[in-house]
C-alpha cells in the first residue's frame, strides 16, 4: 500500500513507589526510563519524524531543575533523546515520552512534541503531548485572541498548550483564593493549592470547545498526571495500574509487552474521559465530556496499530476471511491454476486468514511469498526520471513463484489508497512474473473520503477511487453532477459547521462499486504491462462484522463524526481543482 502516516504515539507511567524501592527490586535506578524506552520503540510504528519525553521529580529542592524535557528529529530520535538523558531524570516520578508524524505539513523541532509551558510556580507548568487532529483550530484561535491571548505559534499543538495553560492558571488562582480565604500564608498556601488543584475543571473548560479525534497527555511541574480521549473514542488510549506504577499508551500490546501483562490487565480509556493521577498518587477515571457516538478509528485495526494485539489480529484474519467468495469468482473458481500472497508487510495478517477461509471450504490452495519489500532505496541522483526508477524497485518479487502464463496471481494488501506504488512499482514487478490474472485484493473498501483525525488523507484528488469516479463522470459527460456538487457544498459551507452534511458523497451515488473497482483498474494498470488487472475490495458491513468495536468508517463511507469533518470534506471538494468537459 501507499505509505500513511498517523498522528502519534504516546506513552506514560507514573511511579508509586519511593525511588528505592524500585532500585533494590529491580537492580537499577533506570526502571522507568528503561520502561519508557520500550514503550516508546514499540509504538516506533506510529512516528518516524521526531520523538521526545519529559519527566517530573517531585522532590527537586527549591532552587533545583524539577521538570525536564528532550525532543530530537528523524527516524533515529528515540535513541538519541535517550543517549542524552542526565542522571537527573532517574531521580523523576513522572514520565512521558512522544513520538510524531506530521499531518499538517509543519515540520521542525519546534513541531515535535511534548510542548512545554514554564512558570515560577510548580503547579503553573504545563507539559504536553497527545496524538490528535483538531479541525476547528480556527474557532479556537479566534477564541484565544479574543480574551487577549496572542499565540506565537498557529499550529494545534501550541495553541492547545496555550489554552489549557491559560486554564490551568485560572485552576491554580481558584485555589490561591480558596487557600488565602482560609487564611494560610506563604508557601503552606503553595502546599494547599497542590493538593486541591483539580486537572478535571481544567480539561473541561478546555476540551468543550474543539472539534477532532485526540488523546491529550499532560504533566503539571506539581506532580500532576492525565491521559484524556475524545468524547467519539477516535483515537485510542489504554492504560495499567498496580500497587507500583501506572502505565498508559496507544497500543494495548504495548503495555502487555513492556510490563509482562494478559489482555485483562490492560484497560482502554473510555471515550470522553480522562484518567487522572494526582500528586499524592491516588488515581481516577473523570469523565469531562459526555461520550457521542461510538466512531473508534477502524484504520487502527486495519493497518495502524501493530498486530501482535490479540483482537487485532484476530480482526485482520477475519477481514480476510470474509473475502473468499468475491476472489474464487474472480478467478473463475480455478484454485488449481491460482497462487495466493500478500503485499508485505502489513497485510500478512489477513493473506493467513483468507487462506484460511478457503482452506475451510476444502479447497487445495497455493500460497507463496510472491513480494518482498527492500529497505527504503538511498536516491543521490536527482534527475526526476531516474530518481522514480530506483523508486519503483523498493519492492521485489520471488522468481519461479508461478508458472507463467498460466497461474492467476491473487494478492492481498490491507488497503488501497492512492494507487501510486501500485502503479509505479508493485504491477510492473508482479508482471515479470507472467500471470495470467493479477487479482489485487484489499482488505479494507474503497477509501474515498478524506481523514480529518490524524491520518494524513486530506485532499480529495488524492484517493485512486475518488479519481476513478471522477473519470467516469468524464467519459459519462455528467458535468452537471460536479456543478451540482460544488454548489451543494458551498451552500453548506455557509451554514454553521454543526449543520451541514457531506454533500461530496453525491458523485459516487451514480456508480456501482463494481464500475468504480473496473475504472480503477484501467487508471492504475500502467502502460506495457501484459497481465489483466482485477480489484476485489472489503465491503461496509464486512468491516463491521470483523470489527464491531470500531465503528469508525468516515474514510469508507463519509459518515463522519463531528461537524468539523463534514465542513472540512465539503471545503476540500470546493478547493479541488476545477473539472472543464473536454
Amino acid at each position: 500500500m501507499d505509505q500513511l502516516k498517523h498522528e502519534c504515539g504516546v506513552a506514560m507511567i507514573r511511579l508509586l513507589k519511593p525511588r528505592t524501592y524500585y532500585e533494590q527490586k529491580y537492580g537499577t535506578e533506570s526502571f522507568a526510563l528503561n520502561k519508557l524506552y520500550l514503550m516508546m520503540e514499540k509504538q516506533h510504528n506510529r512516528g518516524q519524524e521526531g520523538a521526545g519525553m519529559a519527566c517530573v521529580d517531585m522532590d527537586a529542592p527549591v532552587g533545583a531543575e524539577y521538570m525536564f524535557r528532550i525532543k530530537a528529529l528523524g527516524k533515529d530520535a528515540i535513541t538519541e533523546i535517550f543517549d542524552h538523558v542526565t542522571p537527573e531524570w532517574t531521580k523523576a516520578q513522572l514520565f512521558m515520552g512522544h513520538l510524531r508524524y506530521s499531518t499538517t505539513g509543519k515540520s521542525g523541532l519546534q513541531y515535535v512534541h511534548p510542548f512545554l509551558r514554564r512558570n515560577n510556580w510548580r503547579a503553573k507548568n504545563l507539559c504536553l503531548c497527545g496524538n490528535f487532529n483538531m479541525t476547528n483550530i480556527d474557532e479556537i484561535f479566534d477564541k484565544m485572541t479574543r480574551q487577549g491571548q496572542s499565540p506565537r505559534m498557529y499550529s494545534d499543538s501550541y495553541i492547545t498548550l496555550e489554552l489549557m495553560g491559560h486554564r490551568l492558571d485560572r485552576e491554580v488562582e481558584r485555589c490561591y483564593n480558596e487557600a488565602k480565604q482560609q487564611g494560610l500564608h506563604d508557601t503552606d498556601i503553595t502546599n494547599y493549592i497542590e493538593r486541591n488543584v483539580q486537572i478535571s475543571n481544567v480539561l473541561s473548560t478546555t476540551m468543550a470547545d474543539y472539534d477532532g479525534g485526540y488523546v491529550m497527555c499532560g504533566l503539571t511541574g506539581s506532580g500532576e498526571m492525565f491521559a484524556m480521549r475524545d468524547p467519539w473514542g477516535i483515537r485510542p488510549a489504554y492504560y495499567y495500574k498496580d500497587d507500583e506504577l501506572i502505565a498508559v499508551a496507544s497500543e494495548r500490546a504495548v503495555i502487555q509487552t513492556t510490563f509482562d501483562l494478559t489482555c485483562e490487565d490492560v484497560h482502554e480509556l473510555p471515550a470522553g474521559k480522562a484518567l487522572i493521577v494526582h500528586k499524592n498518587g491516588s488515581c481516577a477515571l473523570e469523565t469531562i465530556l459526555e461520550a457521542k457516538a461510538q466512531a473508534h478509528c477502524s484504520f487502527e485495526r486495519i493497518y495502524f496499530s501493530r498486530g501482535s494485539d490479540r483482537d487485532i489480529y484476530h480482526e485482520r484474519k477475519q477481514l480476510g476471511r470474509q473475502l473468499t467468495t468475491p476472489i474464487l469468482k474472480a478467478i473463475d473458481g480455478d484454485t488449481e491454476h491460482t497462487v495466493f500472497s500478500f503485499i508485505p508487510n502489513t497485510a500478512e495478517v489477513a493473506f493467513y486468514g483468507m487462506m484460511e477461509g478457503l482452506r475451510n471450504q476444502g479447497l487445495n490452495v497455493r500460497g507463496e511469498k510472491v513480494a518482498w519489500k527492500d529497505i527504503k532505496l538511498r536516491t543521490f541522483i536527482t534527475e526526476a526520471g531516474s530518481r522514480n526508477e530506483l523508486a519503483s524497485h523498493v519492492y521485489d518479487i520471488t522468481y519461479g513463484s508461478l508458472r507463467p502464463y498460466q497461474d492467476n496471481l491473487v494478492i492481498i494488501d490491507d488497503s488501497i489508497v492512492r494507487g501510486t506504488t501500485l502503479k509505479e512499482s508493485i504491477f510492473k514487478i508482479l508482471d515479470r512474473l507472467h500471470p495470467k490474472k493479477i487479482v489485487m485484493v484489499s482488505s479494507s473498501p474503497q477509501i474515498r473520503y478524506p481523514d480529518y483525525y490524524g491520518i494524513d488523507m486530506a485532499r480529495l484528488e488524492e484517493f485512486c477511487a475518488f479519481r476513478a469516479t471522477i473519470a467516469l463522470i468524464e467519459e459519462r459527460g455528467m458535468w452537471q453532477l460536479i456543478t451540482d456538487t460544488y454548489e451543494a457544498c458551498l451552500a453548506e459551507l455557509r451554514k454553521p459547521a454543526a449543520e451541514q452534511t457531506n454533500c461530496v458523497s453525491a458523485i459516487y451515488k451514480p456508480f456501482s462499486i463494481e464500475e468504480i473497482n473496473r475504472k480503477m483498474a484501467e487508471m492504475l494498470r500502467p502502460a506495457g504491462m501484459q497481465a489483466p488487472v482485477e480489484f476485489v475490495f472489503q465491503t461496509i458491513e464486512g468491516l463491521h462484522a470483523a470489527c464491531p468495536d470500531h465503528q469508525g468508517d468516515w474514510y469508507f463511507t463519509g459518515h463522519y463524526p463531528t461537524p468539523g469533518g463534514n465542513r472540512l470534506v465539503n471545503q476540500a471538494f470546493v478547493n479541488r481543482p476545477p473539472i472543464t468537459p473536454l
